[in-house]
Order: C-alpha cells, then structure tokens, then sequence
C-alpha cells in the first residue's frame, strides 16, 4: 500500500514539474525527465500499482 501511493504520489509531482518546465521539462540536461521515468519503473515493479489496487481492494469488501 505504501509503495503504490508514494510512487503514484512521486509521479504526479514529476509530471507536473515537466508540465510546468513545458518543452524544458523533456530535455535531459534539466534530469526531469529521469525523474519520471524512474518513478514510472517503480510504479511497475514489484507487482504493479493496478495489481495492488486490486488485492486492497478485494481485502477490503472481503472476496
């Protein structure tokens, strides 16, 4: 659970960031773009964020 929110959390701040910088935000030299994709490699391993959601999930309603 921890892990899906901060690497969801992380990636939404690094996107607005590039968002923010606009076309800057994608150039190397400013290290934003390494940023998100490193936090987009996260969201995947070790099972990814969808896959949490749903075992969360199913342990909450109790399937």
């Amino acid at each position: 659970m921890a892990k899906r929110v901060a690497t969801d959390a992380g990636f939404n701040v690094a996107n607005k960031a590039i968002q923010l910088h606009g076309g800057y935000g994608y150039l190397s030299e400013y290290g934003l773009e390494k940023i998100a994709r490193d936090l987009r490699v996260h969201q995947i391993l070790e099972g990814s964020n969808e896959i949490m959601r749903l075992i969360v999930g199913r342990l909450a309603v109790g399937a």
